[in-house]
């Protein structure tokens, strides 16, 4: 729900105070000019809540933030109870994966080649980009990103051909879709993604976050969707002995190890502002030695940047989020791992 667009001042319905378009509240009263659209979402919200939706009741919440004014009593309330909602859907989440996790054990199994469980990787990350088929088809029923899409392809089809062209589409919309994902999550509506040839892909969020964690946990989210994509083009190489899917998988692995970097817009700084000081210092320093064991350029890049802005740029977490930081490590490791797969194929 947006706010309504006014021609011109209105009087207010209690003081009859002459209120400007573009206020929320009346200056004499402080009459709340969209109270009864703000008590409808509230009535919404809450019976969303009532029902155990917590996502759709983040989205409301939210989308009452705009019709409140600054100072209003009433917006540190839906922000007080957004961040509560927000927690409470990262504590289910966390409590859904530690359930699956406990169910997929196997006490006793015995232990499996190495190669058996890269494969088991592999078709866990396409059954999951799989059980997210609705989700990934959203982006194909908007006739912007469709058109985006078709010329991106085009322009990389006639510089490098078709198998890699396509492959670099799907691997950086899956990328986007992970934020789009992660942000409904936490009841921010956002676009579908929009593609701009040799620049990549973006998104546009309708809300913005305030909490650190949820910030940095959508920003991961590309890179983490990202790379399942890539291990995805990896087991297809392998499967078909293909040379260009292969390197469909090496960039993936690039490209998403680079939007690790925490600068700009990049995922790696939205994944920074979680991050305590020694938080940052040792992500930079993990990558760093991946660059010396891996022999990974970008890894290095990233390490080295990573280190740059432990000390400059904004302001460090004051309490540590162990979560975002070691999910960042880990998908930078196993991005650099994959930035050097193509040699793998035929082996």
């Amino acid at each position: 729900m947006t706010a309504p667009t006014l021609s011109g001042a209105h009087p207010c319905p209690s003081c009859r105070t002459e209120i400007a378009p573009t206020l929320l509240a009346c200056p004499g009263c402080r009459t709340l000019v969209h109270r009864d659209a703000l008590e409808r979402l509230a009535a919404d919200a809450r019976a969303a809540e009532s029902r155990g939706e917590l996502e759709t009741a983040l989205t409301t919440w939210r989308e009452a933030l705009p019709l409140l004014p600054a100072d209003a009593r009433q917006r540190v309330a839906v922000e007080e109870r957004i961040t509560t909602l927000g927690q409470q859907v990262e504590d289910a989440a966390k409590s859904a994966a530690a359930a699956s996790g406990r169910g997929a054990a196997a006490p006793d199994a015995p232990a499996r080649p190495m190669h058996v469980r890269a494969w088991g990787g592999i078709i866990a990350a396409a059954l999951f980009l799989l059980g997210k088929g609705k989700l990934l088809l959203l982006g194909f029923t908007k006739l912007k990103t469709a058109l985006s899409m078709l010329a991106f392809f085009g322009v990389y089809w006639s510089m490098f051909g078709w198998v890699w062209a396509l492959g670099l589409v799907l691997c950086i919309y899956v990328h986007e879709m992970g934020h789009v994902a992660m942000l409904a999550r936490y009841g921010v509506r956002a676009t579908a993604p929009m593609f701009i040839p040799g620049l990549g892909a973006f998104i546009t969020m309708q809300q913005r976050l305030t909490d650190p964690g949820q910030e940095a946990r959508v920003g991961l989210a590309g890179p983490v969707w990202g790379f399942g994509a890539g291990l995805a083009a990896l087991g297809l190489a392998q499967w078909l002995d293909s040379p260009a899917v292969a390197a469909v998988a090496a960039t993936a692995g690039f490209i998403n190890l680079f939007n690790l970097i925490p600068v700009w817009q990049l995922d790696g700084a939205h994944a920074f502002t979680a991050f305590t000081r020694v938080q940052r210092i040792a992500a930079a320093l993990a990558l760093l030695c991946m660059w010396r064991v891996m022999h990974s350029d970008m890894a290095g890049l990233v390490g080295a940047v990573a280190l740059v802005m432990s000390f400059w740029g904004k302001p460090p977490a004051r309490e540590a989020d162990h979560g975002a930081w070691l999910t960042f490590v880990l998908v930078a490791l196993a991005c650099a791992w994959l930035g050097a797969s193509t040699g793998t194929v035929g082996r």
